[in-house]
């Protein structure tokens, strides 16, 4: 047999422009089995076909106005004044729900944490805050305070946007008063107001409780935002606002529901037309860190809101130089190959977890690493590739 001289490969697959009501079962085979036909490759059982959450969101239709963000904030929140505390800096992703927000009540008052939001993106740095003697534990900080001890503008490194400014505007263009706060201990804003949205993602339920335990009135996290349609809007029932992306000037396309039939259809598909069991998977934000920027990119609630069952799971490796530098460190050439791949073979389907052989071995679910490599395979831009194929995923070096 011959020796495959490849591993995994991960491939933008080109596909029609996706609009409300397209059928995406037959768009994702077509797309994935016309690109094969046109490259010359052929497909394989486990390979993984992904969608970007994008394009199920559009197909679906789930689309929100800002006036049903508004509508949806005053009537759980009594359009008065709400605390908006630890926003995300996100023209495309937190922009326009906070114009959405702040047409639903008279005043917001806005709470950044600092010196960077959640997901990395910095306002300050630590080094700025030990020169100026501020503890981010504890100190609390107005408007006037941030800007006299840190100038009249702060530009985001790659965006070229204050924040700070920004957001203030939004708030005032949406007809709504707005007081500016800095602090990272969420019952601060009760000194505020009583009425509280917490715009944090992944720690948004440790936020949420703790609010509650300080005596907020009323606590609503961004998932609790469009949880049901107003109005005959779009939503997401597990996550709101979570994950939405500026569609218009004013409207949102939100994060997809119910994507568990789509990607089960998707793989009965290319199994009745290739005979081959590939799986299949819906991906937002990969989870990643940008060693400039420090942004971690996951704004997303979830990198994968849906998933074949041969995706659940973690990687199960031996880390071949491990193998390489200890238990074969006397072999060389075909004698190390042989031995390395008789040691693969042999590890079986038990969970490697503890074996020193495995230590260094990436530790995260396949889902997240296989959506991380999706997303920097799509790109956010004009590349115009959707479907990712990923092929030799879970192949090894004993794999033909």
């Amino acid at each position: 047999m011959k020796e495959r001289r490849v591993g995994t490969i991960s491939m933008g697959i080109r596909c029609p422009i996706i609009r409300e009501g397209d059928n995406l079962v037959d768009i994702a085979v077509d797309s994935v089995l016309g690109a094969a036909e046109s490259e010359g490759f052929e497909l394989r059982d486990r390979d993984v076909i992904a969608l970007t959450e994008s394009i199920v969101a559009r197909a679906q239709g789930n689309y929100a106005s800002i006036q049903a963000i508004a509508d949806d904030v005053r009537a759980k929140l009594g359009g008065e004044t709400v605390g908006v505390i630890f926003p995300i800096l996100s023209r495309n992703r937190f922009s326009i729900c906070l114009r959405g927000i702040a047409m639903g009540c008279k005043k917001v008052v806005l709470m950044f944490n600092y010196p960077s939001d959640e997901v990395g993106n910095a306002l300050l740095t630590y080094d700025e805050l030990d020169e100026k003697g501020v503890n981010p534990y504890s100190d609390v900080l107005s408007l006037e305070k941030y800007r006299e001890l840190f100038g009249e503008e702060r530009i985001h490194e790659f965006t070229g946007v204050d924040y700070v400014s920004y957001y203030a505007e939004v708030i005032r263009e949406a007809g709504a008063e707005v007081e500016i706060v800095f602090a990272n201990q969420a019952k601060t804003i009760l000194d505020y107001t009583d009425c509280v949205i917490n715009c944090d993602i992944h720690t948004r339920a440790r936020t949420k409780r703790l609010l509650k335990a300080a005596g907020a009135k009323v606590v609503c996290g961004m998932d609790d935002i469009l949880n049901a349609p107003v109005n005959g809007s779009g939503f997401n029932a597990a996550y709101g606002l979570l994950g939405s992306n500026k569609a218009t000037e004013d409207s949102i396309k939100l994060f997809p529901q119910d994507c568990k039939q789509l990607v089960l259809d998707i793989q009965a598909e290319i199994l009745k037309r290739t005979g081959k069991c590939v799986e299949v998977m819906v991906y937002g934000d990969g989870a990643f860190k940008d060693p400039q920027g420090k942004i971690w990119e996951l704004a997303d609630p979830v990198v994968s809101p849906a998933y074949t069952d041969g995706l659940i799971g973690t990687p199960n490796e031996l880390k071949i130089k491990y193998l390489a530098d200890n238990d074969f460190a006397n072999l060389s050439g075909a004698e190390l190959k042989e031995a390395i791949a008789k040691s693969i073979a042999n590890k079986g389907t038990e969970s490697l977890v503890g074996n020193m052989a495995s230590q260094g071995t990436t530790p995260r679910q396949l889902t997240d690493l296989i959506g991380s490599l999706c997303d920097l395979t799509s790109g956010s831009g004009d590349k115009g590739t959707p479907i990712i194929l990923i092929q030799g995923y879970f192949d090894n070096f004993t794999s033909n």
